[in-house]
């Protein structure tokens, strides 16, 4: 008994040493990338690393990136990419050593990797133990993973807060709850940046070739500011870099019948505000067109997302709602009872997937478009796969030239296949002005606190309404008088302060731009009783 616990003992010894060893390498492997970009939030991650990856590649600068969405990809320094290998096929945080090993054998300048935990816990454990982030991008707070972050928003953006980076900086597009994300970044000791989509012009997102949001290069471009990149060469970057499998596209095919489909893959978007967001641009700008058809793909683990992707269907208000996958009855039953007679059960795990297929395909009509939402894996794949063999309808429209291989938004152009993806482009051009559909939708959107935004140095935030200020708990806002002395007319901005003290240390490398840092109203008399506050601060 003696020596079994000896051997109990060494075996322990041995693993403990190797553990110390593994990690004190995978540390020294960090150190020698000077920059690393961890990417995190609900919707959005697997784009806005590529477009950060492509935006500092663009800016001369050697970047590793790695996805972990639709599909995992490795992506090298020339922007060639790779699939991640997983034993198994299962995904496991701790591939991102591997992903860390591989990453410093090119001596990078930069790592752009998107966060794959979803547990709080191992969100810490990601940030803190395997990559240590320098610059952490939290895009936005969804209505998703509830059961392991929730189970509300506010819970989720707390959560998510766990990969903000100590003494760091962290970029966010979120508004919403902006205040609680502000609150988490002080905690950290981390510098919170907010990155206005205002920043992006309409004509800047047209060089792309693919469907995105501003919310998403706002992100890329600020973190290619604080990597020392101009924006006209991370744009560049951008417009080149390329897309991602999972990418929000349109694509048009032909049945054996002759019916004519435009087929919308909005699968990466599976939480419901994020899919009627997207569908909803979709219809406005003329890429799909009712009458619309809705495919909803089930998952036996993800029972609680089949019925949100339910519930919306009164949003979408489609002709047919075709379910399949397994649990179907766990949409169908969610949908509203006024709705249900439109939902067609295909579902099922042992399906055969030529009879779903042509059922579906006979219900179409004439002219029509079929949106699929919910989760791509499983009978997803299976429709996808069976998809992209009918030939191509390419009778209405004529080609466009295609831009530059890129990324998100504007007019996507008709390209060859990229991966498994075809985009297509309406021949409107979708940012000549929104159409009334749209006004119509989102007029009466309710009151959106106002977030303190700084888009350059030459032209700081507006100065807030002093309402807004006091619901959203920003400080105070700026004297009109003092705004019209100092930020109006042809007047120069005035210096940036010097950052604080409790701010957090730079970048390594990075260059101290400053353009980032907060302004600082001037400070009233001495019998003024109110408190001025720079618009990071707590009051």
């Amino acid at each position: 008994m003696l020596f079994l616990y000896t051997v109990l003992l060494v075996c322990c010894a041995i693993l403990l040493v190797a553990g110390i060893v593994e990690q004190r390498r995978h540390f020294t492997n960090l150190d020698h990338i000077p920059s690393r970009v961890l990417v995190n939030g609900i919707r959005g991650k697997s784009s806005i690393t590529r477009l950060c990856a492509g935006a500092l590649r663009g800016g001369g600068l050697t970047t590793v990136a790695k996805t972990t969405g639709t599909a995992a990809r490795f992506i090298h320094p020339d922007a060639t990419e790779e699939p991640v290998y997983r034993k198994f096929g299962i995904a496991n945080v701790v591939e991102q050593i591997g992903i860390v090993r591989r990453a410093a054998a090119y001596q990078p300048d930069a790592l752009v990797i998107e966060c794959m935990a979803v547990m709080p816990a191992l969100q810490e454990i990601n940030q803190s133990k395997l990559i240590r982030s320098t610059i952490g991008v939290l895009c936005n707070v969804r209505e998703d993973h509830l059961a392991e972050m929730g189970p509300t928003l506010d819970d989720v953006a707390r959560s998510l807060c766990r990969s903000m980076p100590e003494d760091g900086i962290c970029v966010t597009a979120e508004k919403d709850r902006f205040h609680i994300l502000q609150e988490e970044a002080d905690s950290r000791n981390c510098r919170l940046i907010y990155a206005d989509p205002e920043m992006v012009s309409d004509e800047e997102l047209r060089g792309f070739s693919w469907f995105t949001f501003k919310e998403n290069v706002a992100i890329a471009l600020t973190v290619a500011e604080l990597l020392g990149v101009d924006r006209e060469t991370a744009l560049k970057g951008m417009y080149e870099a390329p897309p991602d499998p999972g990418v929000l596209s349109v694509e048009r095919y032909l049945t054996p019948e002759g019916k004519k489909v435009r087929f919308a893959n909005v699968f990466a978007a599976n939480d419901p505000e994020s899919t009627l967001m997207n569908i909803n641009q979709l219809l406005d700008l003329g890429a799909i067109h009712r009458p619309l058809n809705v495919v909803i793909n089930c998952r036996p683990d993800r029972v609680e997302r089949n019925g949100q992707m339910g519930e919306i269907i009164p949003d979408l208000d489609p002709e047919r709602v075709f379910v399949i996958g397994h649990p179907a009855k766990s949409a169908i039953d969610a949908i509203p009872a006024e709705f249900r007679s439109r939902a067609v059960d295909l579902g099922g795990d042992k399906r055969d997937p030529e009879e779903f297929m042509a059922r579906l395909l006979e219900q179409l009509g004439p002219d029509s478009s079929l949106v699929a939402i919910g989760n791509i894996h499983g009978q997803g794949e299976i429709l996808l796969e069976h998809l992209a063999e009918l030939p191509p309808d390419d009778s209405a429209d004529e080609p466009v030239a295609a831009a530059p291989a890129g990324r998100t938004g504007a007019a996507p152009a008709v390209v060859e296949h990229v991966e498994t993806v075809q985009l297509y482009a309406p021949r409107i051009d979708p940012y000549q002005g929104y159409p009334e559909a749209y006004e119509s939708r989102y007029a009466q959107q309710p009151y959106v606190p106002q977030v303190p935004v700084q888009r350059d140095a030459r032209h700081p935030y507006p100065n807030p309404d002093p309402e807004q200020v006091s619901q959203a708990g920003y400080g105070q806002p700026y004297p009109d008088d003092v705004w019209a002395q100092q930020y109006h007319g042809d007047q120069p901005a005035p210096a940036a302060p010097q950052a604080h003290p409790d701010s957090g240390p730079s970048l390594g490398q990075v260059p101290s731009r400053g353009l980032f840092e907060p302004r600082i109203p001037p400070q009233p008399s001495a019998d003024d009783s109110q408190q001025w506050h720079s618009p990071g601060e707590q009051r």
